[in-house]
């Protein structure tokens, strides 16, 4: 049921992302999680009380990086929609920089990982909420990294030894998907 709630949304933004035209003078910054963070727990209009997200609940502290930071491409063009590399071999403690290429707008979301290790990921994994571009999609997922050059850091600090198969949720359905392999 949950893969085809992420399926649906998956295309639901991918016909958006089709339809958007984009802006060539658009600004290239990484998203900003502070503001975002802070937007999710603004009143909705009519005065209603603030909501928080499950995964702010319970995640608790996020582990900083403490080894190397690899960098991963997230790259859509006439060779079809990937990660450069896919698969990446790291130790606990190292982190995962992703950016945004072409072809976006791209996100990371971790599907399966060693049990017993979602909470502490949730937590390493800057949460944004919202609609929209930027919007996360599931727990273990980043925002949306809709222009070129947008960053989005993993820390894989505190995690268990094992692997973690991840994807672009708008572009799963071609292919776009990798795996890290703690050590």
């Amino acid at each position: 049921m949950r893969l085809h709630g992420l399926v649906l949304t998956a295309g639901a933004i991918a016909l958006g992302a089709c339809a958007g035209g984009g802006d060539k003078n658009a600004s290239t910054s990484t998203p900003d999680t502070t503001a975002a963070a802070a937007a999710a727990t603004t009143p909705p209009a009519g005065g209603a009380a603030p909501t928080t997200t499950a995964a702010a609940a319970t995640a608790g502290p996020s582990a900083p990086i403490t080894g190397k930071t690899y960098d991963v491409k997230m790259i859509g063009d006439e060779k079809g929609y990937r990660f450069e590399p896919a698969n990446i071999t790291l130790k606990v403690g190292d982190g995962i920089k992703f950016t945004n290429v072409t072809g976006g707008p791209h996100n990371v979301a971790f599907n399966t990982e060693p049990a017993g290790t979602e909470g502490q990921l949730k937590a390493n994994m800057p949460d944004q909420t919202g609609a929209g571009p930027g919007a996360k999609i599931g727990d273990l997922s980043s925002p949306l990294l809709t222009a070129p050059n947008d960053t989005y850091t993993v820390s894989f600090a505190g995690l268990k030894p094992g692997k973690y198969d991840f994807n672009c949720t708008p572009h799963l359905a071609l292919g776009m998907k990798g795996e890290v392999t703690v050590q």
